[in-house]
């Protein structure tokens, strides 16, 4: 019974990871749309969470502070979500870039140490933190490629997710076939 379970949970973690393959390609096809609509979906979300929980604290007798500044956080984050998601995305673009250039930078640092070492790799390191610097510098200019670069890490990680699905779910018929 615990194997029926187990392989009915994994075929289902491989559909929603099918799905996240497909939202990784309209990342990387569409990536502008694709910002646009979570993030519609994500202020309509935050917009009718704080209304329900707005409803929830004018019906309840209790009158309990935490939920009506909730609802009103959620009320108000959603409306912004879903007026202003072109200076969200923005944001989000600033922030990637800022934390790949601060870590190509610790790279480097890091890089620098290891030549003291007398490493062989300290070339090979400088090249990629190096990339890693000029590539937040390119998220930091271009909208559309900070998008397109999630949807290939979601991608990436859907496929993996697969595979190592795929895998376990052979391992336990082979398991039960003994």
């Amino acid at each position: 019974m615990f194997e029926k379970f187990l392989k009915r949970t994994n075929w289902t973690d491989i559909v929603i990871s099918m799905l996240f393959v497909l939202i990784g390609a309209l990342f990387i096809i569409r990536p502008i749309e694709m910002m646009s609509v979570i993030s519609i979906i994500l202020g309509t979300m935050l917009f009718l969470i704080g209304i329900l929980k707005l409803v929830d604290y004018f019906t309840s007798k209790d009158k309990e502070d935490y939920l009506l500044t909730i609802a009103l956080v959620s009320v108000i984050l959603g409306v912004i979500v879903l007026f202003c998601s072109d200076i969200i995305s923005g944001i989000f673009r600033i922030l990637l870039g800022i934390w790949i250039i601060v870590s190509g930078i610790r790279n480097f640092q890091t890089t620098l140490v290891w030549k003291e070492v007398k490493s062989k790799l300290w070339t090979t390191t400088v090249f990629c933190s190096l990339l890693m610097i000029v590539a937040g510098i390119v998220i930091l200019v271009s909208t559309t490629l900070a998008f397109r670069i999630v949807g290939i890490v979601i991608v990436i990680y859907a496929i993996l997710d697969i595979i190592a699905r795929t895998i376990f779910i052979k391992e336990i018929q082979d398991y039960l076939d003994k």
